[in-house]
């Protein structure tokens, strides 16, 4: 039977007769899920009312992907801005599991507008909701039925829901487990998108329990989740193919998907994390050591839309700042969840990806850049002033051969492609080789080559890269950026001395001004403060007279990070509640991490 206007929750203000009037020119539709119901680029043709399902809105980006701006739920328009605009549409919309639509012409949307005013004003204010959507994170944006999936019959899926289920407890979020029987138990009249409307609405996430098995059970999983979750042991080898390539599911055709690596022990890895991975088409990966309730508690805060981003910005010397933020963070009791930065900003939080505690990164990073100079082989410059070597050792005894895809962190690093002056995202591979192309100020350090990319410092492109959090992660952000708006001193090439004289006044331990000078030259069109508005707590430690040269002031430095972090967290910024961090990793109870809005 076909739905009525009058059902739609918003417009049960607007006068019976015009919704009688105009309910007949209306078109129902029971679309699939998959179904395109527009896509970015068409002309619109009407105004989409969501009865039940849900929704995906995208935006295309290079190379054919889609990111994804966030969910159409039930009662909600779709269509309204490009039809108000009258301009073609800039996302596309498909239904992200079977839902019900009903389609309203322009001409029956207009006269419905005009007769009830505050309709219109109800819809200009889910345009601004939505276009704010679009530029930060939002609930709008957030999946909230997950496929919990086993690739092997030995994963007990059901044990693996229920600790999740109940660290989401411990965050004051209530999520359900659905199995097989209980679909059948609980829905009397199959599952329909009204059935899935009803779980979502009374649950903040709803756990579809399934092995991968030729069932009808399974297919619904993968056709109604917003978002799949592959559960895959260490110690085992995927399958290839582990799914059928034919006919995907949403989630899986614009990589919705996650890998959570289960680690037993000291069982012997028989793949690569890559290799389960590609097996899965995983965009993110997450690692969980037996049934480790630090690592629980960091998926529940991903499921929770309550995980925590850190993102450092470049600056060379003044990124031992970081050092200090991080500490005060800790010290709060704030979890990291996803971390990532450019040039120095990504070499502290690699040390805070690869689990070193606040002590450890100092003295590492104290011996590395204070204690010796790394940048102090120098050369006749041909492609770089200083070989590189020194760096390449230091990168090396820290980091080794760990890969990014196996730190219990997500992480990622920024780096410039030279060849296609592009940003390039490191977000698996070598680690080391990461921070080396992430860090090579040009004309200082030599490019790191990769494949046919020429790499370079991450700071030409996007030295505070919130933008690349923003894409691979879903919850609040702190930034910090440590980047000067004007970073070199007219005074320093007025009567400059020559190469000889320069050391023999400041020694081999400090840069001269040249690395300064390329810095600049490299970044001059950008401007070092974008991205900060994306940052939902913004921390910028106050640090005069120190610029990206004075790599021997420390002490002073890491100070300056931790007082500014300090008083960041006691500002009444909306962000955050107090969190107090229990010994298993979890939050205590009552403790809450709220959006800023």
């Amino acid at each position: 039977m076909k739905p009525s206007l009058a059902e739609i929750p918003f417009l049960s203000a607007a006068p019976p007769e015009v919704l009688a009037a105009i309910d007949d020119e209306t078109e129902w539709f029971s679309a699939p899920s998959g179904w395109p119901v527009f896509t970015a680029g068409e002309a619109p043709d009407g105004v989409w009312f969501l009865i039940s399902g849900s929704l995906g809105a995208f935006r295309p980006i290079d190379k054919g992907g889609h990111r994804l701006l966030g969910y159409v739920r039930p009662g909600e328009p779709v269509g309204e801005m490009a039809l108000i605009a009258k301009e073609p549409h800039t996302a596309s919309v498909f239904a992200m599991r079977d839902s019900e639509l009903l389609k309203l012409a322009p001409e029956s949307f207009e006269r419905l507008m005009q007769s009830q005013p505050k309709l219109m004003e109800y819809v200009a204010r889910l345009m601004l909701t939505r276009a704010r959507a679009n530029t930060r994170s939002s609930p709008r944006a957030d999946p909230k039925i997950y496929a919990l999936i086993a690739t092997s019959p030995s994963i007990d899926m059901h044990l693996r829901a229920d600790v999740l289920r109940r660290a989401m407890g411990r965050l004051g979020a209530r999520a359900v487990i659905i199995t097989e029987q209980d679909s059948q138990a609980l829905s009397s009249e199959g599952m329909n998108s009204a059935w899935f409307d009803a779980l979502e609405r009374d649950n903040d996430a709803v756990f579809l329990v399934t092995p991968i098995a030729d069932t009808p059970w399974f297919r619904a999983c993968l056709r109604q989740a917003d978002r799949l979750w592959f559960f895959a042991r260490a110690d085992a080898r995927p399958s290839l193919p582990l799914l059928p390539p034919e006919d995907p599911s949403p989630a899986r055709q614009f990589r919705l998907v996650d890998l959570i690596l289960l680690h037993h022990g000291a069982d012997r890895k028989a793949a690569s994390t890559n290799e389960w991975s590609n097996a899965c088409e995983a965009a993110r990966v997450f690692h969980w050591s037996d049934l480790d309730e630090i690592d629980s508690a960091r998926l529940a805060r991903v499921v929770a839309r309550r995980s925590i981003g850190l993102v450092l910005s470049g600056g060379g010397a003044r990124a031992y700042a970081h050092i200090g933020v991080v500490r005060a963070l800790r010290e709060a009791g704030l979890p990291f969840d996803v971390v990532g930065g450019t040039s120095m900003g990504a070499i502290i939080a690699a040390c805070v990806a690869m689990g070193w505690g606040d002590d450890e990164i100092e003295a590492r990073i104290s011996k590395a850049f204070v204690e010796t100079n790394p940048l102090g082989d120098y050369t006749l410059p041909v492609v770089g002033f200083v070989r590189g070597h020194r760096v390449d050792e230091r990168l090396r005894d820290n980091f080794g051969e760990t890969l990014i895809e196996d730190l219990d962190i997500p992480f990622f690093a920024v780096s410039t492609d030279l060849v296609s002056a592009d940003m390039h995202v490191h977000r698996g591979g070598s680690l080391r080789k990461a921070l080396r192309a992430s860090i090579s100020l040009p004309g200082i350090l030599p490019p790191v080559v990769d494949g046919e990319a020429l790499l370079v410092d991450g700071a030409v492109l996007r030295n505070f890269p919130v933008d690349v959090l923003k894409d691979i992660h879903r919850g609040p952000i702190i930034g910090v950026d440590v980047a000067l708006r004007d970073g070199i001193d007219a005074e320093d090439f007025r009567d400059p001395p020559g190469f000889l004289s320069w050391v023999a006044a400041h020694g081999f331990q400090s840069a001269p001004p040249i690395a300064s000078l390329l810095m600049r030259a490299a970044t001059l069109k950008v401007d070092p403060w974008e991205g900060r508005s994306g940052a939902d707590l913004l921390i910028v430690p106050d640090m005069p007279g120190v610029d990206l040269r004075n790599w021997k002031r420390f002490d002073d430095v890491v100070a300056s990070g931790y007082e500014a972090a300090v008083a960041a967290l006691q500002r009444p910024h909306g962000l955050f509640q107090p969190l107090v961090q229990t010994p298993t990793g979890g939050l205590a109870a009552g403790d809450a991490l709220e959006a800023a809005e």
